[in-house]
């Protein structure tokens, strides 16, 4: 099985920008669909964005499209989403997640998580 860490999480004011990393170990992650997902305390884990094995295909959550860019490189085995345009609301931890079966939006069809990294955004 894969184990997935994350990293480049911070603070970061209103507009600015922040590169997350998803580094994976033990198997590749050429065999997974990969996935971005963030959780704010209290409330239910929610879809960010997913790329498909190959990389060549991409969905993101309505609420990040045209700010957010999912890629992997499983050349280096790990998967990055840039972050750009930042809001205070989207202040929330985020994981990722891979999935052996199908792209999906659901985080209960996701086997594998990471620990999550931080994202806070100022007014």
């Amino acid at each position: 099985q894969v184990q997935l860490v994350e990293s480049g999480g911070g603070l970061v004011q209103s507009g600015g920008s922040l590169r997350l990393s998803c580094a994976a170990s033990g198997r590749t992650i050429s065999a997974y669909i990969m996935a971005w997902f963030r959780q704010d305390p209290g409330k239910e884990r929610q879809f960010v964005a997913a790329v498909v094995r190959s990389g060549d295909v991409t969905y993101y959550a309505d609420s990040v499209k045209g700010r957010f860019t999912i890629s992997r490189d499983n050349a280096k085995n790990t998967m990055y989403l840039q972050m750009n345009s930042l809001k205070p609301e989207d202040t929330a931890v985020y994981y990722c997640a891979a999935t052996d079966y199908v792209l999906s939006i659901k985080n209960s069809q996701y086997r594998y998580w990471g620990q999550g990294t931080q994202v806070t955004v100022s007014s």
